[in-house]
């Protein structure tokens, strides 16, 4: 079997909804949703379509990660303070080893493409 192309548009595939971790929410009550489109066959690399509501909890990175802002905003804190705010049409990584925060304004959807050794 050759591969072929797989092209990623939402509604494809089925889209898994749950909450935030509840010892990682620091605001709100986040609900997340994904659509998750492709794994690799060394189950390293995956990509799809998250999204949550409004709320913020902390993160820690263990993998890289490719996000493109499709809709809304938020706004991502580092352990040292540093926000950024990213909305609609931003391109970003966070790299492996990130620690800090994410707060959804309001609600957030985005690409993501994540790669992890």
């Amino acid at each position: 079997m050759t591969a072929k192309l797989m092209r990623v548009a939402e509604g494809k595939v089925e889209r898994e909804s749950g909450v935030v971790a509840p010892e990682k929410v620091l605001a709100g009550n986040p609900q997340q949703w994904t659509e998750h489109f492709f794994t690799n066959k060394k189950e390293n690399f995956f990509c799809g379509i998250w999204s949550s509501d409004a709320g913020k909890w902390s993160l820690t990175y263990s993998e890289d990660e490719f996000c493109y802002i499709i809709d809304g905003e938020a706004i991502i804190t580092d352990a040292d303070g540093d926000s950024e705010r990213v909305i609609a049409g931003d391109a970003f990584c966070i790299p492996a080893g990130f620690e800090g925060t994410w707060e959804t304004i309001g609600s957030v959807k985005k690409f993501y493409a994540i790669y992890e050794e």
